[in-house]
């Protein structure tokens, strides 16, 4: 009869669990905690480096020859002429733009899969790759040159298809399953008619929009890296806090609800931050296949199942640029655009994503 009161004490006086996810390590300082994720500061201090190296690799690859103390000498200003004209107005501008356009496109896609809860949702879903491609065929229209504008006209394209997405969806804050599918739609129709405005301009039109659409860093300099750089300083730290935000999303949404999380908010400074990133990469690169849809994967494989790698798919995104865009240079004999190589490469590695085992199933599997 004594035994039930002396139990209730002893329960009261037990240690609250630890909650604390295995992979974090929690600091205070006073009253603010921050939870430190572990492996995904592991993952990025390992990427760093090969990061570097691929930089390196990419500074020397080319289909000249140059060796690496030629590529040394231009790039410290102590080579011939034309030497340090190769490689620091021609090459060093490429391997920088290329390298914030992977990292855009890889937030980009990050942004996106979480927000849909799905690995297959990349940006050019909602409209980003055909709106783009819609500006820049609509300047070029006419043009005698085959030019095809001014790296602005991407991310203007980009911004007007995903407004129109939204639109047609019923705001950026409802369930992210049914922007993507209403983005197929209208990503399909933007194409069309892409597609038959570029069947009635003339070859040196057709042939110049046709070298950016599939996705080329070639001729890229200062005057486009300058604004990307700009551009990233703003929305890469806005897509740190969102990402921390879209963890909440993982739950169900009415847990998230609960937790205190705004979720049409949440959903669409989601949205925007994805499409004002994935259109200012295609605005400079054209639409580089594959990389917003690898690069969160890869990330999270390596940050773990609990976390937004925003940071891991930005680092990813770059050097997956790099490495492509530096293959492209000496697999063939004539230079290959980024967008070709990771279109062979990506191919191969979505069959992976397709059909490889999975312990747990897409939160939102077949929505999208």
């Amino acid at each position: 009869m004594d035994a039930a009161p002396d139990a209730a004490p002893d329960a009261a006086s037990a240690p609250a669990p630890d909650v604390t996810p295995p992979d974090s390590t929690v600091l205070r300082t006073g009253a603010l905690s921050w939870l430190f994720p572990r492996r995904g500061a592991l993952a990025a201090a390992l990427l760093v480096p090969l990061l570097a190296v691929l930089i390196a690799l990419a500074a020397v690859a080319s289909s000249t020859g140059m060796s690496l103390p030629q590529t040394v000498s231009g790039l410290l200003g102590t080579g011939d002429p034309g030497t340090v004209m190769v490689v620091r107005d021609f090459r060093l501008p490429r391997i920088v733009v290329g390298l914030m356009a992977g990292a855009a496109l890889g937030i980009s896609g990050c942004l996106t899969q979480t927000l849909a809860g799905n690995r297959l949702a990349t940006p050019d879903l909602v409209g980003v790759n055909e709106g783009a491609t819609a500006a820049v065929v609509a300047a070029a229209a006419g043009s005698t040159t085959g030019m095809v504008g001014d790296w602005w006209l991407g991310p203007l394209g980009a911004v007007a298809a995903a407004v129109l997405v939204v639109l047609c969806a019923g705001g950026a804050g409802a369930g992210g399953y049914r922007v993507l599918v209403v983005g197929i739609g209208v990503s399909t129709f933007i194409g069309a008619v892409s597609d038959l405005i570029m069947s009635r301009e003339n070859e040196n039109t057709a042939g110049g929009v046709f070298l950016w659409a599939v996705g080329s860093l070639n001729g890229r300099d200062w005057s486009a890296g300058t604004p990307m750089l700009i551009a990233l300083l703003l929305l890469v730290p806005l897509s740190l806090a969102a990402g921390h935000r879209l963890q909440l999303l993982r739950f169900d949404d009415d847990v998230a609800a609960c937790l205190g999380t705004d979720l049409r908010r949440v959903r669409a400074a989601a949205l925007a931050l994805a499409v004002a990133l994935a259109g200012t990469a295609v605005g400079v690169g054209g639409p580089i296949a594959f990389v917003a849809l690898a690069a969160p994967i890869l990330a999270q494989r390596l940050a773990g199942p609990t976390r937004v790698p925003i940071t891991g798919s930005a680092l990813i995104g770059a050097a997956l640029i790099a490495a492509a865009d530096a293959l492209g240079r000496v697999v063939a004999p004539v230079e290959l655009p980024v967008g070709v190589v990771t279109s062979v490469l990506g191919g191969p590695f979505l069959l992976w994503v397709l059909f490889r085992g999975e312990s747990r199933p897409d939160r939102t599997a077949g929505k999208a």
